[in-house]
């Protein structure tokens, strides 16, 4: 696990089949320092992925971001969903031109900064997204970013069913 990351999940109560908090009891804040890719080098030498990445974290994170019912709508966190993943799928058809699609993945950031200001999506969601973007760094890291916001995607269904 990475240095800092406790892998404590404070306020989870087990009910036989897993891990779930009750309908009435919000979830903790969630640093997302908790969500940390693992650059390609690192895979290759001495680091993995965090087992729960794609789905503890991915559900704190999804049960985070869900508590603004005002604001977060699916379909705006939809939209950023999309633009990573069709940025992944070209950096993954031309590997060698990762380079050249960086700028436009660092572009989320805006994007997420221009949709907080018009008050599409609040400050937890943007700091999440925000470290996702700095985290990727080459193609592999990019496609633990599209499988980590796939994951939230799937939770964030369960926190906020309908809308």
């Amino acid at each position: 696990m990475p240095q800092g990351v406790s892998g404590q999940f404070g306020g989870r109560q087990s009910h036989g089949g897993g891990d779930r908090r009750t309908s009435h009891q919000p979830a903790p804040p969630m640093s997302f320092a908790e969500v940390v890719f693992v650059p390609a080098a690192k895979l290759r030498d001495e680091g993995k992925v965090d087992l729960k990445l794609y789905s503890d974290i991915a559900e704190r994170a999804a049960e985070n971001v869900a508590q603004d019912r005002n604001k977060n709508k699916p379909a705006q966190l939809r939209r950023f969903y999309d633009e990573l993943v069709l940025l992944h799928d070209k950096a993954v058809r031309e590997p060698a031109k990762f380079e050249g699609q960086r700028p436009f993945i660092q572009m989320l950031k805006a994007k997420v900064a221009y949709a907080t200001g018009r008050g599409n999506v609040d400050e937890t969601f943007r700091s999440l997204l925000c470290r996702v973007v700095d985290q990727t760094v080459d193609v592999e890291t990019l496609g633990q970013a599209r499988l980590f916001m796939e994951a939230f995607m799937a939770f964030y269904k369960v926190y906020r069913p309908r809308d």
